[in-house]
């Protein structure tokens, strides 16, 4: 699911320019098309991997802003910035969203489940999107497929509001190996440095070294 967040009064020039329709993204109460005017979008991770970063006022800086499922701004603006333009829900964050119910466009597919078992992850789908409605796309707080594998790697909580939850590595090896309903994220950045191959994506807070 999509969820436009609220556009605050301060917003800058840029953010005021004509919205440009999306019709493939429909909103569910009003069936209208979503309206979003993206040049360069910062598509914000919810790892652990953005604390200490101090990356939120250059994530700000974007045309638009990306979030995922139930992602907090209050308490880390340093980090993560404070704008939000788009919010992309799975099915699971619905109950945790329901009392802002403007928010949502179009329900999510049914189809999500590969042979494998696993079910793409959120970040996958937002990344889908991103590369439909952007055209530079910055990502943050994202690891690729090496990372937990390097001497030494830094342990994060798998999202950073919640402190104290299991290290990224630790879920992301957990659900990689999962027979049935996991996500397979590390399988997944590596499809991702395949896509920035051919797109304007880049990964900062790690940056990405693609070859």
């Amino acid at each position: 699911m999509l969820g436009q967040g609220f556009r605050p009064r301060w917003m800058l020039s840029w953010q005021r320019k004509s919205a440009r329709p999306h019709p493939g993204y429909v909103s569910v109460p009003k069936k209208e098309p979503l309206k979003l005017s993206c040049d360069v979008c910062s598509v914000v991770s919810s790892s652990g991997q953005v604390l200490g970063r101090g990356a939120g006022a250059e994530i700000d800086q974007a045309s638009c802003v990306w979030r995922m499922n139930n992602a907090p701004t209050l308490r880390y603006e340093k980090d993560v910035g404070n704008r939000t333009n788009l919010r992309v829900v799975s099915h699971t964050s619905v109950p945790l969203l329901l009392h802002k119910p403007q928010h949502f466009f179009g329900p999510a597919s049914n189809g999500t489940v590969i042979t494998s078992g696993s079910y793409l992850s959120t970040g996958w789908f937002t990344l889908i999107l991103a590369m439909d409605m952007c055209k530079e796309i910055h990502v943050y707080g994202m690891i690729n497929d090496t990372h937990c594998k390097s001497e030494g790697y830094r342990k994060v909580p798998y999202h950073y509001y919640e402190a104290g939850s299991r290290d990224e590595c630790a879920e992301y090896i957990l659900h990689e190996s999962a027979p049935y309903g996991g996500h397979r994220f590390i399988t997944e950045k590596t499809v991702f440095a395949k896509w920035a191959k051919t797109h304007p994506i880049k990964f900062f807070h790690p940056e990405w070294q693609l070859s």
